[in-house]
């Protein structure tokens, strides 16, 4: 027995049209002997119109949340219509009219109360995820394929952090083996929605943004699958966004390291925390396209063979701020660092990149409503100020540091482009510089054009852009 983990993000079950698609490429799973446990998104946009609806109603606007609710119930009700047919639709439909009954009466509890809640948030954005995989399941049976809905938070036992709550492990294992394994072994599909789980009270948590990703890893890696499929609607990672550089290859391979440091540097195409469960197991994870499904997408492995091409893709991160802080006597004084970055803890802002010299620190962090604050409290130690419209690139290959001249070829490429920050050593796999938003397109392009011209063919697939270059006959 094969047992897959497959994530389906939004864009694949987004409607009735989609979930075709996916229902296909399940069946075809099932049909080649693998053992599918399916994870799904919400569908498209809903978690934003969810989060929408929460803040019309935390500001007194009902009449505006509840629209936004009735809008989503058609959407729900038309999808789940246009899939089922047979003697199971009536019950479904029923089922979705009292999911909806149920959040239109906490929006108008929060529309009485006035306060939006970490809590209260994570309830109402939870329904995306609950009505998806209950429409999915019911779309699957009505296709031949012999699914179980499971309630993710059923499974998914975190602690009580809302917005972003921490997995516990220990737990979770124990619900897959008790929920999961039994109807696996009963040769039934489990289809639950990722990115929801409860505490051990059995109150509502998410796992923030991007975190049905991380479900699938968390499944896959409680249920010690042989694989954990990212299912979306791109062929895969990219050297780069193909938006921006129309000549951009899709990875065949890439290490879990190189996969994680892509994530984190603004990559779409994963959630920076979804591969370590994975990891902890040495459970490959490969990205795939359900609009494509015959491509082979993208194998993320341990290790990967070695590259010819000095770098594997290159990431952009947006919307950054450069903080300089500078205190000519107290730089070097013992305690001083770890007093700058308690501030930063304090309030909960993460940094992407720090430089220092003789008499300044200076910090890279995403541009957002705490920075007067952090700014405000920095001031107490030393001399502060901030800019905004800033972008990271970051290069990931492997081995960067031990290749002479890199730095010259990387900076070469974008003379042209001025560079405020520069970041290498801390890792082998990376070298990030810190530039100009409105510059960060053509940074980009140009060291695109300069490193990936002969692209490694046992990584890169060449094969596509020569199928590009081929005059139409």
């Amino acid at each position: 027995m094969s047992l897959v983990v497959m994530k389906f993000g939004g864009t694949s079950v987004e409607d009735p049209a989609a979930i075709g698609r996916t229902a296909a490429i399940v069946a075809g799973r099932v049909a080649s002997g693998k053992t599918p446990v399916v994870v799904v998104s919400a569908m498209s946009k809903v978690t934003d119109q969810l989060l929408r609806a929460a803040a019309a109603a935390s500001q007194g606007d009902r009449t505006g949340a509840l629209a936004i609710s009735s809008r989503l119930r058609c959407r729900h009700r038309d999808t789940a219509a246009a899939l089922v047919k047979g003697p199971g639709a009536a019950a479904l439909i029923a089922w979705i009219d009292e999911k909806f009954d149920s959040l239109d009466e906490v929006l108008r509890g929060l529309a009485a109360i006035l306060e939006l809640t970490p809590r209260i948030s994570d309830l109402i954005v939870s329904y995306g995820e609950r009505t998806s995989s209950r429409i999915i399941a019911a779309a699957f049976s009505e296709r031949g394929i012999d699914s179980a809905h499971v309630d993710a938070r059923d499974i998914v036992i975190t602690d009580s952090t809302y917005q972003k709550a921490v997995p516990q492990d220990a737990l979770l294992d124990k619900r897959a083996a008790e929920k999961l394994r039994p109807l696996v072994a009963e040769g039934k599909v489990p289809v639950m929605g990722g990115f929801i789980g409860s505490n051990e009270a059995g109150i509502t948590t998410t796992l923030g943004r991007g975190g049905s990703d991380f479900t699938g890893a968390l499944i896959g890696g409680a249920l010690q699958a042989d694989a954990i499929e990212i299912w979306t609607d791109v062929d895969g990672i990219m050297t780069t966004d193909p938006r921006v550089c129309p000549e951009a290859l899709r990875v065949k391979v890439i290490s879990f390291e190189e996969a994680a440091e892509l994530a984190y540097f603004g990559a779409k195409v994963l959630h920076p925390a979804t591969i370590l469960p994975a990891v902890k197991k040495n459970i490959p994870v490969l990205v795939l396209n359900s609009r494509n499904p015959g491509n082979e997408g993208t194998r993320i492995i341990s290790l990967a063979p070695h590259c010819k091409s000095p770098f594997k893709s290159i990431a952009v991160k947006k919307k950054l701020s450069i903080i300089d802080v500078v205190a000519s006597r107290m730089l070097m004084t013992h305690g001083y660092l770890s007093e700058i970055f308690a501030i930063f803890d304090k309030h909960q802002c993460p940094v992407d990149m720090v430089s220092t010299s003789e008499v300044s620190v200076s910090l890279t962090v995403d541009s957002n409503d705490k920075l007067p604050a952090i700014a405000a409290d920095l001031s107490l130690h030393a001399d502060v100020k901030y800019e905004g419209k800033k972008a990271l690139i970051c290069l990931v290959g492997e081995d960067i540091r031990g290749q002479n001249g890199m730095a010259a070829q990387v900076f070469g490429a974008i003379r042209h482009i001025n560079v405020r920050m520069i970041s290498q050593g801390a890792s082998e796999i990376n070298m990030s510089f810190m530039i100009e938003e409105e510059d960060a397109d053509e940074a980009v392009r140009a060291l695109h054009a300069a490193f990936f011209q002969n692209p490694d063919p046992a990584i890169f697939d060449v094969e596509a852009r020569k199928l590009a270059a081929e005059p139409a006959k």
